[in-house]
C-alpha cells in the first residue's frame, strides 16, 4: 500500500498525497500528523502504504492520538516472534502466499521487550517543552522513550523515539490515563496528535484521557531512516502511465534497484529492524514508560495492523482499542496482494467521483457521465505529457493529487475545480493542488525510506520481474488508474537485500508460544471500516473482525472516506466515545448512514493543509 511520495520514476507520488489526504479530517481540513511520511493511495500497507500499501490516517474527521501518563511497572512479555535480520536475497513464486502462521516465539525477543519495558517503566518520560522541530506550543510537552534497536540484544544499541502529549482536560476522579494513537503509514508521525484535544469531535474522549502522540521507530526525530536525497525524491515533473510501455517498466525495475542501494548506502543495517513486529514491541514499551498498566490505543490505516500485531502478543496488556480502516491481516494477503487488493479497490473509488462530478456537470462542465468526465481527465493527463503545469506537474503529479479523492471527499470540489479550470486555461488552481511543497520534501522521503522498509522487511513479495508484470498488467487492464503507480511504490521490496519475516498469525494466541501468565483472553476491541474504503478495502475488517474473537465491527454504509473517528458521523464518533469512556461495544456490530454527500461549493475553498504533499500508506493500507 502506498503510504508515502513515491521515489524516483514517479516522483513524489499518490502514497505522500494519500498520506496528505488520511492526515487530514474533514472537519478541521488539518492534518492529524504531522507531515513526515507521506500516505499515499496503495494500502496494502494501509491502507500504509498507498494504495497497495499501509496508509497513515488521521480519524475520519480529525485524528485523534492518545495520550499517556507515566511509569507503571511492566510485567514480562509474551514470547515474540522475530524474523532475524539476514541480509540475503528471497525467491518466490507468483502466486506464493505467506505462512498462516508465525515462527515460535522467540525467546531472546520476548525477553528482550521484557527487559526494555521494565527500564522504561522505572525510568518514564521526562516530559518537557516540545523542540521549535515540532511545531507544538503548550500546554502539550514533549519527551523521548529509549527502545533497543534489536529486541535479541536489549543491552545493546538503543534509539529514541518522540513522544509528545497533553493531559486530560477533565477532573482527577474520571481520568482513564493515556490514549496513544497512531495514524498508520508504516512512516507516519502522530506528533501532532494532542492537538485534536481542542477539536469538538475529541473534548469528551481528551476530557478523560491524555492525549498521547509519537513518532515511530525511523520516523521524524526518532531515528530518521533515509533512502535518497530529498531533493531527489521530490523530483518534479515526472511520469505516471496508466499502461506503461516496456521502456517505462525498464527504467521502473532500474530505479527500484538504484532506490534499494540507496537505502543500504544511507541507513545501513538499521534498515532490518524495521518491522512491525518491532514498532508492536516499541509500543509496549511505551506503554510502560507512560505509567499504563494496559495499553489504550486508536490506530488508524497500518496502525490498525501492528496494533493487532501487538494485541496477539500481548494480550494480557490490552485495556481498549480501536482499529480505524482496517488492513487485512491474513497472513497471505501481507503485503503484496492487499497491495493489489488497494489498487482494484481505488478504481472503484474513482468511478465514484467521476459520478459525482457528472452529476455536477452543470457546475464543473466535465461532462455528464462518469465516463466524460474520465476523457476530460484523460485530457488534461495527455496535455501535461506534452507540457507540464508551472515546470512541476506532470502526469505523476496530476495521478498522485487525483488519488485523494479515493481517501477523502473532501478532495472531491477542489479535485474538480482545479481540472475545470486547468482544461479552461487556467493552470494555477491545478499547480496548488498537485505540486509539490519543496519544504516537505525531507519529511516525505522519510516517510517513504521507513514505509519501503517495513513492508519489505515483514513478508516475502514476488522477487521475479515477471511475477509483478504479469500480474499487474492483467489487473491494469480493470483498474488502471492506480495499479502501476501502486507497483512504482513497492516494488523495490523485490530486490531487497534482508531476508523478510513471516507476517504474525493475527488472533492466534498459541502462534506466539505459550503464556508465561496463563490463558489470557482479549478485551472486546471496536473496528471502524466504510463500506468503500479504497486504501483499506472493507473485506480487510470483516477479516480482522473474525480474527477476534469479542470484536465490533461499525460500518459506515456506502462511505469511502478512509479514517472514520472525528469525522462528520456522529454515529460512529458515539459508537467511538462510548466504548472509549465505558469499555461498551454495540454488540458484534452495528451499522451507520453515510455521512452527507459532498455538495459543490459556491467559491473555492482553501485546500486542507494535509493536502499539500506530506504517505498513507498504501504502502499497505
Amino acid at each position: 500500500m502506498r503510504a508515502a511520495a513515491l521515489y524516483g520514476i514517479l516522483g513524489s507520488l499518490s502514497l505522500s498525497l494519500a498520506m496528505s489526504a488520511l492526515l487530514a479530517t474533514p472537519a478541521t481540513g488539518r492534518p492529524l500528523a504531522a507531515p513526515t511520511a507521506p500516505a499515499t493511495a496503495t494500502a496494502t500497507n494501509p491502507a500504509t502504504p498507498a494504495a497497495s500499501s499501509r496508509s497513515a490516517t488521521p480519524p475520519a474527521g480529525a485524528a485523534g492520538e492518545p495520550s499517556a501518563t507515566r511509569s507503571a511497572p511492566a510485567t514480562s512479555a509474551a514470547p515474540v516472534p522475530t524474523a532475524a535480520p539476514t541480509w540475503t536475497t528471497w525467491s518466490a513464486t507468483p502466486t506464493s502466499a505467506a505462512p498462516a502462521a508465525a515462527p515460535p516465539g522467540d525467546a531472546a525477543a520476548a525477553r528482550g521487550v521484557a527487559f526494555a519495558a521494565r527500564r522504561a517503566a522505572r525510568r518514564g518520560i521526562a516530559f518537557h517543552r516540545c523542540p521549535r522541530a515540532e511545531a507544538l506550543a503548550a500546554p502539550i510537552t514533549c519527551g523521548k522513550v529509549s527502545v533497543p534497536l534489536d529486541y535479541a540484544r536489549p543491552r545493546g544499541k538503543r534509539i529514541s523515539l518522540t513522544v509528545s502529549r497533553i493531559r486530560a482536560t477533565g477532573p482527577k476522579a474520571r481520568r482513564q490515563g493515556a490514549l496513544i494513537y497512531n495514524p498508520g503509514g508504516p512512516g507516519a508521525s502522530s506528533m501532532a496528535f494532542p492537538e485534536y484535544a481542542a477539536e469538538d469531535a475529541f473534548r469528551r474522549v481528551a476530557a478523560a484521557y491524555d492525549f498521547v502522540g509519537y513518532a515511530p521507530r525511523g520516523v521524524g526525530r526518532s531515528a530518521p531512516l533515509s533512502c535518497q536525497r530529498p531533493s531527489a525524491y521530490a523530483k518534479a515533473p515526472t511520469s505516471s502511465p496508466p499502461h506503461p510501455t516496456a521502456a517505462f517498466k525498464r527504467r521502473l525495475v532500474a530505479r527500484a534497484r538504484a532506490y534499494v542501494r540507496g537505502c543500504v548506502r544511507r541507513s545501513g543495517r538499521a534498515l532490518a529492524h524495521h518491522t512491525t513486529l518491532n514498532n508492536a514491541r516499541d509500543l509496549e514499551v511505551l506503554r510502560a514508560a507512560l505509567g499504563q498498566r494496559r495499553l489504550t490505543f486508536v490506530g488508524a490505516s497500518y496502525g490498525t495492523y501492528y496494533g493487532a500485531v501487538y494485541a496477539t502478543l500481548f494480550p494480557g496488556r490490552v485495556r481498549r482499542m480501536v482499529f480505524d480502516s482496517v488492513v487485512n491481516p491474513a497472513p497471505g494477503r501481507i503485503w503484496y496482494r492487499d497491495n493489489l487488493d488497494q489498487s482494484l479497490a481505488f478504481e472503484r473509488r474513482w468511478r465514484d467521483w467521476r459520478r459525482w462530478v457528472a452529476r455536477h456537470h452543470a457546475v464543473y462542465h466535465l461532462g455528464a457521465t462518469a465516463d466524460r468526465v474520465l476523457a476530460s481527465y484523460d485530457t488534461a493527463r495527455r496535455r501535461l505529457a506534452r507540457k507540464p503545469a508551472g515546470g512541476v506537474v506532470g502526469t505523476a503529479q496530476l495521478q498522485s493529487a487525483f488519488l485523494r479523492t479515493g481517501y477523502n471527499d473532501a478532495y472531491w470540489d477542489p479535485a474538480a475545480r482545479a481540472l475545470a479550470a486547468y482544461l479552461h486555461g487556467d493552470p494555477e488552481p491545478l499547480i496548488e493542488l498537485a505540486a509539490p511543497d519543496p519544504a516537505e520534501a525531507a519529511d516525505d522521503e522519510n516517510g517513504n525510506a521507513v514505509y519501503t522498509a517495513v513492508e519489505c522487511n515483514d513478508a516475502p513479495w514476488p522477487r521475479a520481474w515477471a511475477t509483478w508484470n504479469r500480474d499487474n498488467t492483467a489487473l491494469a487492464r480493470r483498474a488502471p488508474f492506480e495499479t502501476w503507480d501502486n507497483v512504482a511504490m513497492n516494488l523495490p521490496c523485490a530486490f531487497w537485500p534482508v531476508k523478510p519475516g513471516r507476517p504474525l498469525d493475527v488472533g492466534n494466541l498459541e502462534a506466539v508460544g505459550p503464556r508465561r501468565t496463563g490463558r489470557v483472553t482479549l478485551p472486546p476491541v471496536l473496528l471502524l471500516s466504510a463500506e468503500r474504503d479504497a486504501a483499506t478495502p472493507y473485506a480487510g475488517a470483516k477479516e480482522l473482525w473474525h480474527r477476534l474473537p469479542g470484536s465490533s465491527l461499525v460500518t459506515e454504509r456506502k462511505a469511502g472516506t478512509h479514517g472514520l473517528w472525528g469525522g462528520p458521523n456522529d454515529c460512529v464518533n458515539r459508537h467511538v466515545d462510548t466504548y472509549l469512556l465505558t469499555g461498551r461495544t454495540p454488540g458484534r456490530s452495528a451499522f451507520c448512514a453515510p455521512r452527507p454527500e459532498p455538495a459543490p461549493l459556491s467559491e473555492p475553498a482553501p485546500l486542507p493543509e494535509s493536502g499539500k504533499q506530506p504517505a498513507a500508506i498504501p504502502g499497505t493500507p
